[in-house]
């Protein structure tokens, strides 16, 4: 009987080590090395998405109005990865709408088009419509669209997908030093809760 109470005992003690180890299991990952940022007066939040990925149209609007609330010493940078076919001309199409100063006017929307409309926006021609929409002039978006600009962001995208060790989208990088996914979050929403104790971590050394 005294052996089976300490057998009980000891199984009720490693169950509760073993939830206590898990909770404490870091739900983001330390990059080694740390990278650079590009401002080092400020803490720095590059979102990796893809205007393509169904997770990244689930989390963009609650991460749109988290970006709303970031206090002023944090700089937050979307940077589109080309994993999959059209990837690549999602990726050129928010950096067209970068160089041209419209990622506020056509972001969600370019998300909406892919996901609840089902439009097809892989060529240049269907591009240039979809900017036309909102604004943006057609001999403006060729300028851009064919701009060595352009082209040299689309050709380090995938530079910048080996620097941070990303290999799965949306994923967040804190200050260049942590990387925080749903997996390791444990939700969308786990992934902004991270991002906050980090950038109040980060804040706190600057």
């Amino acid at each position: 009987m005294l052996k089976k109470i300490i057998r009980t005992g000891l199984l009720i003690l490693f169950s509760f080590c073993s939830l206590w180890v898990k909770a404490a299991e870091p739900r983001y990952q330390t990059l080694m090395p740390a990278q650079p940022t590009h401002n080092p007066d400020k803490v720095e939040v590059i979102e990796f998405f893809s205007y393509g990925c169904p997770h990244c149209y689930s989390f963009e609007p609650l991460l749109e109005a988290w970006v709303k609330k970031l206090p002023a010493n944090v700089e937050f940078i979307r940077q589109p990865v080309l994993f999959q076919t059209n990837w690549d001309q999602y990726a050129k199409a928010y950096f067209v709408a970068e160089v041209l100063g419209v990622v506020d006017k056509i972001h969600a929307d370019f998300f909406d088009a892919l996901h609840v409309k089902n439009q097809k926006l892989a060529s240049e021609e269907e591009l240039t419509k979809f900017f036309a929409d909102h604004g943006v002039k057609e001999a403006d978006f060729r300028d851009a669209y064919s701009s060595f600009l352009v082209d040299t962001k689309v050709r380090q995208a995938p530079v910048m997908l080996s620097r941070y060790g990303v290999n799965g989208v949306p994923t967040l990088i804190v200050n260049g030093k942590y990387k925080i996914t749903s997996s390791l979050a444990g939700s969308h929403e786990g992934m902004l809760e991270v991002a906050d104790q980090l950038i109040k971590q980060e804040s706190s050394v600057k």
